[in-house]
């Protein structure tokens, strides 16, 4: 499914020059902002269980901190690289700007696999990071937040870790932590709802009442299981599921045309979105290929898995009736994707603001931790309402001004507001 030859790094500079030859800006510019400020890469040593040792690579990247401090995730992944943690740094960057939040661009990311490793293997991996990381992340600095693979308590480990490490308390080190011990109420839902905020939005654009359509969704993690549900709750119907089988290292779609549902799909999901293909036929379930998500008969696509999943292989396969793309997953179209779906009639919500929920919230957690005053979920959500529609309508209007597709729209908003305030700070 995943085009590993494709170099997500160089697709962000190749995205990010498009758009700065649209802003006219200069080669001072240019070099400060296709480029991170900091990187770090490091080795992170652990005791096995068997009283053996390992080595894992860590890494994070810090892309600009012009508007505030960097935010961004911590991502365990097998396949990680230094250039996949570089492209969502930058893409967190313009996210943050899109929507109009004080904070930049960060990523981070272990190479590991958390199916393989123990608990204890786990936590070690979480302090070690911080420990290489904490004279350069905090509250005031870069503040990680869970990504792939990674949870609450992987962050309360690090939390525990970085205030150790420093003599005090300081929740606002890091977000997506369990409520109760610093965590903001519906930050586990926040992604998933925004993107349904978004899709609410759209199909008012488009016309559409939602009880009136139907979806496939890639993947079954946190996100895509929030949509799911908070698109039921709208009136819509999801058919078709696709996520990755673990055991047997590869993908699967599972579908019921008549609507899937999400009660009994979610109870034979394990804690990592994974679905067994003999448990999901037990329920009923269409068992298919995993690519088969793409080419199902539905009003909209909702990719939530990684990047790039959507290439110039297989977009082909999408189907006419397709009216919207809400892209819940980082880039998870390719350039040469995304062009050509450019020539049909389909709405595409870009990821900058189709999966910003996620970083809206957690930046609202991050005030309330310095704050040390939570608020109730309703204000929370309803917030994160406020926030999702502003930057809908900000971008729609943006679009149709200058008629643009949304993507170029929100691109250009992120980076202008970046650009300016790295003029304001007289470092470009």
């Amino acid at each position: 499914m995943n085009d590993q030859a494709i170099n997500p790094f160089a697709a962000a500079q190749r995205q990010f020059d498009k758009y700065a030859d649209f802003l006219d800006l200069g080669e001072g510019m240019r070099n400060l902002l296709r480029n991170a400020v900091r990187e770090y890469q490091f080795a992170i040593p652990i005791h096995t269980d068997d009283g053996g040792a390992k080595i894992y690579r860590g890494f994070r990247v810090q892309h600009n901190d012009a508007r505030g401090p960097c935010k961004g995730g911590v991502r365990f992944h097998p396949m990680e690289t230094i250039d996949q943690v570089r492209a969502l740094a930058m893409w967190m960057t313009w996210k943050c700007a899109v929507v109009d939040i004080p904070l930049g661009g960060g990523m981070g990311g272990v190479v590991c696999d958390p199916h393989t490793l123990s608990v204890r293997g786990q936590e070690q991996i979480c302090r070690g990071w911080v420990r290489q990381m904490t004279r350069d992340v905090g509250p005031l600095i870069d503040i990680p937040e869970p990504d792939i693979m990674t949870t609450p308590q992987h962050m309360l480990w690090m939390l525990d870790e970085f205030e150790a490490l420093h003599g005090g308390k300081y929740p606002g080190f890091i977000t997506g932590k369990p409520v109760g011990m610093g965590g903001s109420l519906g930050r586990k839902e926040a992604t998933g709802f925004g993107l349904v905020c978004m899709l609410r939005e759209a199909l008012k654009q488009i016309d559409v009442r939602p009880q009136d359509t139907v979806a496939a969704i890639q993947g079954f993690g946190s996100v895509a299981q929030n949509v799911f549900r908070l698109y039921n709750q709208i009136g819509g119907t999801v058919v078709a599921v696709s996520c990755w089988n673990q055991r047997e290292q590869q993908p699967y779609t599972f579908r019921k045309r008549d609507g899937l549902d999400f009660k009994a799909l979610s109870s034979i999901t394990d804690d990592f979105g994974e679905i067994s293909a003999g448990r999901a036929a037990d329920i009923g379930c269409d068992v298919l290929e995993g690519d088969a998500w793409l080419e199902q008969e539905v009003d909209i696509l909702v990719p939530a898995a990684l990047e790039h999943q959507v290439t110039e292989a297989n977009v082909g396969k999408i189907h006419d009736r397709v009216k919207i793309i809400a892209e819940g997953a980082h880039a998870p179209l390719t350039a040469e994707a995304d062009e050509i779906i450019g020539g049909r009639d389909i709405l595409i919500i870009p990821d900058f603001i189709a999966n910003a929920g996620g970083v809206i919230c957690s930046y609202f957690e991050q005030v309330q931790s310095n704050m040390n005053y939570y608020w109730e979920r309703d204000e929370v959500l309803g917030k994160l309402d406020v926030k999702m529609t502003a930057a809908y309508n900000d971008v729609s209007a943006f679009a149709a001004k200058r008629k643009l597709r949304l993507r170029d729209a929100a691109h250009i908003i992120g980076i202008s507001r970046v650009a300016q305030a790295c003029r304001d700070r007289g470092w470009a």
